[in-house]
């Protein structure tokens, strides 16, 4: 039976009794609206650790004004049974006040250089709103893994990142991206496409994949083959980037990358990327 705690009181209850029995804990962070994506995330969970924690928080500081906060899916007894289905512990599922006790903080987690580039050249401030809460849960859940997906690269590398500059005792797993059988990476965002514009939205795995194939010709190749079927599609790019995935620094040279897209579909603004390995073809 999953637990729900409202509070912080209630989850340091059932945090210290797992830590008197010596239990490993597993944290997944959300923001509700959980879908197969995030039971991936459980599962690898329940794989590995004794007691799992699912966060359930719609953390406004990472929305800037006229994003989507207001009409962001809330499906908390859709979620609530998921959890219980994929053998959760317990649901964190606080409110604003719960985790901002004070108002909106003085002092947060800034993202730094990686932090204004590509989503946040597109959405500023919103990954140190990321770090941010990402930090306040991290201490008070206290975990010993924290589990996220592949599918949001550049948020997974800015936490990682923080974890490892601000020496948090905490180690986080990687897990890949989910897919609906047809390619579409799940997102909770996927709720707002109609049929006509889901169907849009496979250009973004499809450009990926071709990518993939073009990048034996040199990074060059890969981007401009994904622009390409991105433009073809009708899609309104945001942004095509090949990435180094130790830096986060765009790349020019051959060997590991990540490839990266941000696009809008009618209304709904969609990202995803794909690992691949860059030859020393053509050189950008």
């Amino acid at each position: 039976m999953t637990a729900v705690a409202r509070t912080r009181a209630d989850l340091a209850s059932a945090r210290g009794q797992w830590a008197a029995s010596g239990d490993s804990v597993a944290v997944v962070m959300t923001m509700g609206a959980l879908h197969a994506g995030h039971a991936e995330l459980i599962r690898r969970a329940r794989e590995h650790d004794d007691r799992v924690i699912v966060t359930d928080f719609l953390n406004p500081l990472q929305f800037a004004p006229g994003e989507d906060l207001d009409k962001y899916p809330r499906t908390f007894t859709a979620d609530l049974e998921l959890c219980r289905t994929e053998g959760v512990d317990l649901l964190f599922a606080p409110g604003p006040s719960e985790v901002y006790p004070v108002g909106d903080p003085v002092v947060r987690v800034a993202a730094g250089p990686i932090g204004d580039v590509l989503e946040g050249e597109s959405r500023p401030g919103h990954f140190d709103g990321v770090l941010t809460v990402v930090g306040k849960l991290l201490n008070l859940t206290t975990p010993h893994r924290a589990y996220f997906g592949q599918k949001d690269a550049q948020q997974l590398w800015l936490i990682s990142q923080m974890v490892r500059d601000l020496d948090v005792g905490v180690e986080i797993v990687e897990v890949p991206t989910v897919r609906d059988p047809d390619g579409l990476a799940l997102s909770s965002r996927n709720i707002y496409l109609v049929d006509a514009d889901r169907m849009q939205a496979l250009a973004l795995h499809a450009a990926l994949e071709l990518g993939v194939s073009a990048a034996s010709g040199g990074s060059t190749a890969a981007v401009e083959s994904t622009r390409a079927h991105l433009a073809e599609s009708g899609v309104k790019v945001d942004y095509v980037s090949l990435v180094d995935p130790q830096s986060f620094d765009l790349m020019q040279g051959s060997g590991p990358a990540i490839l990266v897209v941000a696009a809008h579909v009618g209304s709904t603004r969609l990202i995803d990327n794909v690992r691949l390995h860059v030859s020393a073809g053509k050189r950008g």
